[in-house]
């Protein structure tokens, strides 16, 4: 059998980053940047306002007070988006909006809780202090200042950030898309009714949720029957919109087992036995004339989750240009005790707890049985806990790896 690592790095080296593409910004949303961004202008581009309020000049309002107000006459009415032609003279104020520009001679913002509100002249209880309430130019971003590097998500703040300084485009790795189905003639979709021998078709719906977690475009084909022609049709329809192709199901060594059966001779897929447990048969490989990549998952809905999660994830990530591949690993302690297989490395469910000290380790616990058919467990687990192929025994309070979800 292959170890983990030699199939992981296998996938790898065949899985190559997605070209670059210019994209408008929202679109460009949840991708990674392929360059360095950096302003061409100063954010903001102009000294204003960050209250509602007046413009004044300090000697004006130095001696107002609740008891004695400083009365001005106010000169100019300045709300956002214009930009006034007025100096300050000495007694006079503006009346100015949030984000409107300062007009010259400005020294501070006086807020209109200061005030009475008053127009043609406003009584001013309070003095600023020198500068007060004014946002300068450039003192968010200056320009030709980087912003952004290369490599980062483009979350919402990132993308407010890039339509703030004035892009409205940008150049990004796409995420990739990809086409998900299950095999067997046993499957039917959820919201239908059940006959004799019949399970619903569940890997289908948690492949393609966890795809689209992992940043990529899925699309549920849903679930094809043990039939070598629609199996290969099938895929061959898809390709024209897959940058990977993820299968599930019919990898093991039964006779109804299509999937092995139709990729053995079609493109370059290899099916082999690696060292884990859950998730031993796995099929990996490219198809098609554009030689796309395809995963051939098996069946049982806790080993193509944890496959998924193994191979299928860091995949994914790395066709967006992602450095950081692997789910982050941590140690904790063990509230279980368990046998695992000798000469495996073992993927337990379970739920993850932080150490209220920084002191203490973080606390795992163990959830549902060892079986791969057992959904209802996983769906409890926001952990796995990782035994490494030598060991064959875990003790309760042990330390332990676990790879958080």
């Amino acid at each position: 059998m292959k170890s983990v690592e030699e199939h992981l790095s296998g996938i790898l080296e065949r899985v190559q980053p997605l070209s670059p593409l210019e994209l408008q910004l929202l679109d460009a949303h949840g991708s990674l940047l392929v360059d360095e961004v950096a302003a061409t202008g100063d954010l903001p581009p102009f000294d204003n306002s960050s209250m509602d309020g007046y413009a004044v000049r300090l000697a004006d309002v130095a001696d107002a007070g609740e008891r004695y107000p400083v009365v001005l006459d106010v000169v100019a009415d300045i709300p956002a988006g214009t930009a006034p032609d007025v100096t300050l003279d000495p007694g006079t104020c503006a009346r100015i909006m949030t984000g409107a520009p300062i007009p010259a001679g400005t020294e501070a913002i006086v807020p209109v809780e200061w005030t009475d509100g008053g127009m043609p002249t406003v009584r001013i209880t309070r003095s600023p202090d020198e500068g007060q309430y004014i946002r300068r130019r450039g003192d968010d971003v200056a320009a030709g200042q980087s912003v952004l590097a290369a490599g980062t998500e483009l979350g919402a703040a990132q993308v407010g950030l890039l339509a703030a300084i004035g892009r409205d485009r940008i150049r990004v790795r796409p995420k990739p898309r990809v086409v998900i189905l299950s095999t067997g003639s046993e499957l039917v979709q959820p919201g239908r009714p059940l006959t004799a021998g019949q399970i619903r078709d569940s890997n289908s719906y948690m492949l393609t949720a966890a795809a689209r977690e992992a940043g990529a475009i899925a699309y549920r084909v849903g679930n094809v029957a043990d039939d070598p022609k629609a199996l290969v049709d099938t895929i061959e329809d898809q390709l024209i919109r897959a940058d990977v192709v993820v299968t599930t199901g019919g990898v093991s060594a039964g006779a109804y087992d299509v999937v092995k059966e139709v990729l053995s001779e079609l493109g370059t897929v290899a099916f082999e036995k690696v060292a884990m447990q859950p998730g031993m048969p796995q099929g990996f490989g490219t198809i098609g004339p554009d030689d796309t990549p395809i995963f051939t998952l098996p069946g049982n809905p806790v080993s193509a989750f944890v496959s998924f999660e193994v191979f299928v994830r860091p995949a994914l990530l790395r066709m967006q240009g992602a450095e950081t591949l692997a789910r982050k690993v941590v140690q904790a302690r063990c509230t279980g005790a368990f046998r695992s297989p000798d000469g495996k490395r073992q993927f337990i469910r379970a739920k993850y707890t932080p150490a209220p000290d920084a002191a203490e380790l973080p606390v795992v616990e163990p959830v549902g049985g060892h079986g791969s058919h057992l959904i209802g467990s996983l769906a409890l687990a926001n952990a796995l806990i990782v035994v490494p192929e030598d060991v064959t025994e875990v003790g309760e309070g042990s330390a332990v790896d676990v790879m958080l979800l």
